[in-house]
């Protein structure tokens, strides 16, 4: 019996799995144990097959040290394929329910594959600070929700930031009582932020959706980027669009890694975890 499928978002990898294909529960003693990259499979998180609650289908996200996530865009982006091409779905547009609120998706193929995805990510919402402080210093910031929380840190070079550093202190800044995604943001041009992203309860990541909507949301209040641009991460490229109203659109592309069973092996430690 197949137990997971693999896949990333320009280099953010979350493994999906249905509960109704384990032979134990998804702890997160268990969620750990299978994201850990020397142990266990080893992913960025792991999205589960859960009920729609009004929508097509949905989705829980677990992120590696155990928690939950309310929203992930690169992992909706990657749930939304698995359900096209696993059977879960003929069509190519559809609703997922998260944590975070409803998203709406959009799948687009190439040579018989879903390649890109694009899902309509909602709103942001901003608190009403603009800085805190950390190791004596008052940083400038924008905290702002797209269903999920995140910290917005612009600043004039990322080549100068301790992402590693500094993102955990701001991540569990008393601030923000529930922990926060946090981001780098260096403004290229009207059209073009790069990011480096230290993410909530998985640390350092190559790329997020919902982190670059976030980005993409603060740059915009602040006036300093327009309604469409690219979002460049080390993993690579989403492009971001925010209507007239505040929606916030987001695409890029999504490819599989590879599906496969668990060892008895994994199994034999996953198991007692029930």
């Amino acid at each position: 019996m197949t137990h997971y499928v693999r896949s990333h978002g320009l280099a953010n990898d979350y493994i999906v799995m249905d509960p109704k294909d384990l032979p134990f529960e998804l702890t997160p003693d268990a969620v750990r144990l299978i994201c850990d990259r020397n142990r266990g499979v080893g992913s960025d998180g792991i999205l589960v097959v859960s009920p729609g609650q009004g929508a097509d289908f949905g989705v829980r996200i677990l992120n590696p040290d155990g928690s939950e996530a309310e929203k992930s865009g690169n992992g909706v982006r990657i749930f939304a394929k698995f359900l096209r091409e696993h059977g879960y779905t003929t069509k190519d547009r559809f609703t997922l329910h998260t944590l975070g609120g409803r998203v709406t998706c959009a799948l687009e193929h190439e040579a018989g594959r879903v390649a890109q995805i694009t899902v309509d990510m909602g709103r942001a919402r901003f608190d009403d600070f603009d800085s805190i402080e950390v190791d004596g210093q008052r940083i400038e910031v924008t905290s702002v929700s797209m269903g999920n929380p995140h910290c917005v840190v612009i600043v004039p070079d990322l080549s100068k930031v301790d992402v590693r550093g500094l993102g955990p202190k701001i991540e569990n800044h008393k601030a923000f009582p529930n922990r926060t995604n946090v981001q780098f943001a260096q403004v290229v041009s009207r059209h073009e932020v790069k990011i480096e992203i230290w993410e909530r309860g998985a640390g350092y990541t190559l790329a997020s959706g919902s982190s670059s909507c976030a980005v993409a949301a603060a740059c915009h209040r602040k006036g300093l980027v327009d309604r469409e641009l690219t979002i460049t991460m080390r993993g690579g490229q989403l492009r971001i669009s925010i209507d007239g109203q505040g929606e916030i659109r987001m695409r890029g592309p999504v490819e599989e890694i590879c599906s496969g069973d668990l060892s008895s092996d994994l199994l034999r430690l996953l198991k007692p975890t029930i």
